[in-house]
């Protein structure tokens, strides 16, 4: 009879003082995510290494050397950059992010545009990416510019048996008017730009925004130190024209405009810097007969740019 007693008392059944955990256990916990969202799983890491590996790639060289990889973060710029055509090499997704119309909208972009890599990250990753910054669970991942040699600019316009139309920029730090002058040398036939490497604007994300994709088939290039960059081109046969509030003449009166030059635009505020104001062949100025001091950087090239490729005309 004992050992009956002993039988039954391994009989299943509710237990006193479980307090409901077996019928917790029973109750269902959603859909299983993809492997590669389940914390632990192989799948899960090898993501992770691909999100790194690719955030942390540095960039090759080349002749005029490359730029630095850019991140746009938080929805509504992400959508915009691709929008606009940025280019784009990742886009990195937080895991388990809730979905709205922006959110959709890039997944769609980027299916559109193809080339672009999709990927899943965990919050925390996306945050040391982005040092902190409030990245909404999208963060796009720009490739480095790959600036072209201030010689390849005059070697393209000769091979071409045009005269070389070149915009060279001194100071100019806001990459809006970097992208504002690609798209008016990209509209007056001109054959690029030419920016210092330090202390001055690069073809980021905002820079290709405002050229509204001109910056593709326009070459901006970047020299070490502008001043020698402009006596070379000196010496190519190529005239330097400054534009300056007291320029000695005005952009109507200069017939250089009509042969192969560089027109060298300052800052709005300060203007041409001492050494490559000295280097100009000649200093124009821009008449402005409502009173206005001065004109920003994107907006002085164009008015010089149309009266160059008038004359040329």
């Amino acid at each position: 009879m004992a050992a009956n007693n002993r039988r039954m008392s391994g009989k299943k059944g509710a237990q006193v003082g479980s307090g409901g955990q077996r019928r917790k256990g029973l109750e269902g916990k959603g859909p299983t995510p993809p492997a590669e969202m389940r914390k632990k799983h192989k799948a899960n890491r090898i993501a992770n290494a691909k999100a790194k590996q690719a955030a942390r790639r540095p960039a090759p060289r080349g002749r005029g050397g490359k730029g630095t990889s850019e991140m746009v973060v938080g929805r509504n710029p992400v959508v915009e950059a691709l929008r606009e055509g940025v280019p784009a090499v990742t886009l990195y997704v937080q895991q388990f992010i809730d979905n709205d119309e922006r959110v959709r909208e890039a997944l769609q972009l980027v299916g559109q545009r193809g080339g672009i890599h999709l990927m899943e990250a965990p919050r925390p990753e996306l945050d040391r990416m982005t040092n902190g910054l409030n990245h909404q669970g999208l963060v796009l991942q720009v490739p480095p510019y790959e600036y072209a040699h201030p010689e390849d600019l005059v070697a393209a316009a000769f091979d071409a048996g045009e005269d070389p139309l070149i915009v060279a920029l001194d100071g100019v730090t806001d990459p809006r008017n970097l992208g504002a002058v690609v798209r008016s040398v990209s509209a007056f036939g001109g054959h690029g730009v030419v920016v210092p490497e330090r202390r001055a604007a690069g073809m980021t994300a905002g820079a290709w925004k405002s050229s509204a994709g001109t910056a593709a088939r326009t070459p901006v290039a970047r020299c070490t130190n502008l001043t020698r960059a402009l006596e070379a081109y000196k010496k190519a046969g190529v005239t330097i024209v400054g534009l300056a509030a007291d320029g000695e003449s005005e952009i109507g009166e200069l017939a250089a405009l009509g042969g192969p030059v560089v027109i060298v635009v300052g800052s709005e505020g300060k203007g041409l810097s001492r050494l490559v104001g000295e280097t100009c062949d000649f200093r124009v100025r821009i008449p402005m007969p409502g009173g206005a001091e001065s004109l920003n950087a994107g907006v002085a090239a164009g008015v010089v740019l149309y009266e160059a490729s008038r004359r040329r005309v």
